[in-house]
């Protein structure tokens, strides 16, 4: 047990050591980049940033390994980089923060303790998926334009309670230089219930003016 949390480094860096952590790195971050699949959408580009980011991270600790003036450097160098992204959820900067963390162990000469923390996480993370799996799943956005001499407030409260186990009203806005509402919902329709009948009722109400009604986006802003 001793042995399995114990640096292969010791006392420099050799190539068999050097190997050896390059080749666990690329290991734990493509099964990393694999499991980030699991139950969640994910770009390409993104997935191949987390099967590298520990081989990175693990050639900069070797780097920087008891050098002050190169470490010092390389905070200056990466201090440069102004990252020009959208924000990332929480699934997806935890993947990050685990790439990182796997590369810094490997760079530090601990594959163990790389390995042993990266299947920990995986696999709870896995687990949780699972588990909340069913959590706003079937939901729907549905957009309703109504004219503006139409009151929106329990217009459709009727039809709400008919067709649908839950709904709630996200925003309001004009739309047409003001000439019409546009209503926005988040939904979740019964299982017994006709989507079509439901838009076709929707339609006798609202004036056949234009609806929409697609699967319902997740925040981004999870954190």
């Amino acid at each position: 047990m001793n042995i399995f949390f114990s640096s292969v480094i010791d006392p420099a860096l050799d190539a068999t050591s050097f190997f050896l952590c390059t080749g666990t790195s690329l290991l734990l971050g493509t099964l990393i980049a694999l499991v980030h699949c699991f139950r969640n959408r994910a770009t390409p580009g993104f997935l191949v940033a987390l099967a590298l980011i520990p081989v990175i991270s693990q050639t900069v600790i070797h780097m920087v390994n008891g050098s002050i003036g190169a470490g010092i450097a390389v905070a200056g160098a990466f201090s440069l980089i102004r990252f020009r992204s959208i924000p990332g959820t929480a699934r997806e900067i935890c993947s990050i923060f685990l790439a990182m963390t796997v590369g810094i162990c490997t760079g530090m000469g601990y594959v163990g303790i790389a390995v042993l923390v990266c299947l920990i996480v995986l696999l709870v993370s896995m687990l949780y998926a699972l588990l909340w799996e069913g959590t706003g799943r079937g939901e729907k956005t549905l957009k309703i334009t109504i004219p503006e001499n139409l009151d929106y407030e329990g217009v459709f409260e009727d039809l709400f309670g008919e067709y649908t186990a839950k709904h709630e009203l996200i925003q309001v806005k004009t739309v047409h230089m003001g000439s019409l509402f546009q209503l926005e919902y988040r939904i979740l329709l019964r299982s017994t219930a006709s989507e079509k009948q439901f838009l076709d009722a929707l339609r006798c109400r609202n004036g056949n003016l234009e609806i929409i009604c697609s699967r319902a986006e997740r925040s981004r802003e999870e954190m």
